[in-house]
């Protein structure tokens, strides 16, 4: 089968090889793949020590082919969407293998391209909102305000829409015109530059803050200081310098993590609630209540186009997500 691997760290090192296509065992889907989408996560794990050749990918839309023996909740043929399981091998595969427990169904009213945009982005912003800041999915905090950094970047992007359906009025942050309009677009009540001081502009405390930024450190100081008494923070990348927490301390605000990933890597006894929460996506989707957020598309799946997406993802100026598609 046709593969995109890296054989070292630079964008230089992506390159187009065979595989053999592997079988699925177990709970495995063996996924038939028609488009994927780039996301920060695949730079970060191309420029980190693997042996070679190592096949990134982490957002995929496809059919699937075959099933293991354990599989209950689908079967070949089936449409599927996922983001998959970054201590296993990635989407850039023409066949793929993923544990049924974190797929879920394609949206009907999308097609493969539109849908390999939505997994990861939307487990990420999910996970960040319902399971780790406890923000109820219908409407008991409606009125709350969350402040979102990074708003028209993928996670952000489909995160205010989210935050808007749970009730909540969104303050984004967002430094050009072309975001700015992106974010309003998306629903955001409240847009604000994340150049200029947060503080200044957001001016009252806010009960939830999420940084979907890749930039924790830059962003704390107005996190700690703009937080509610009692309110909630999420990050969804580390700190490279030691936070202060005295503010946070002296409100008992609740600090949150988010990796989504976390359950496919640990085996989590809930692992499924992916498979869950990806289905209930699809029927937002499918319903109108979410909208799509693809913003370019690149055809063929190969080593010269996810050369262009990684460069374009390392410039810092993407809005929404970018998808190559067909093989």
């Amino acid at each position: 089968m046709k593969a995109v691997a890296h054989t070292g760290t630079d964008i230089a090192s992506l390159v187009d090889i065979e595989l053999p296509t592997p079988s699925p065992t177990g709970r495995d889907l063996l996924v038939k793949v028609e488009a994927v989408s780039v996301n920060p996560v695949d730079t970060k794990q191309r420029k980190t020590a693997h042996p070679a050749p190592r096949v990134l990918g982490w957002d995929a839309a496809g059919t699937v082919a075959a099933v293991g023996p354990q599989v209950t909740l689908f079967k070949p043929g089936d449409a599927v969407y996922y983001a998959g399981d970054v201590t296993r091998p990635g989407c850039n595969s023409e066949f793929h293998l993923v544990d049924e427990r974190i797929v879920g169904r394609k949206p009907k009213s999308m097609d493969f391209a539109q849908a390999a945009a939505i997994p990861l982005t939307a487990i990420t912003a999910w996970e960040s909102f319902f399971d780790r800041m406890h923000i109820d999915r219908d409407g008991k905090h409606r009125g709350a305000t969350i402040l979102i950094i990074g708003g028209a970047g993928g996670v952000g992007s489909i995160a205010i829409q989210l935050a808007k359906l749970a009730g909540l009025r969104v303050i984004a942050t967002a430094s050009r015109p072309d975001t700015v309009a992106w974010c309003r677009e998306l629903g955001a009540d409240e847009v604000v530059n994340h150049r200029e001081s947060l503080v200044a502009q957001v001016k009252q405390p806010v009960e939830y803050i999420a940084n979907f930024s890749g930039d924790l450190d830059a962003h704390w100081p107005a996190m700690a200081e703009l937080v509610a008494p009692q309110g909630s923070l999420v990050a969804i990348v580390g700190n490279t310098k030691p936070l202060p927490m005295d503010a946070v301390r002296s409100k008992s605000a609740t600090v949150c993590w988010e990796l989504m990933f976390t359950r496919a890597r640990f085996k989590t006894p809930d692992m499924i609630e992916q498979h869950k929460l990806l289905n209930h996506v699809a029927d937002w989707l499918d319903a109108g209540k979410l909208h799509g957020t693809l913003k370019q598309t690149l055809s063929p799946i190969n080593a010269a186009n996810l050369r262009k997406a990684h460069e374009k993802l390392e410039s810092g100026t993407m809005i929404g997500k970018l998808v190559l598609k067909g093989w």
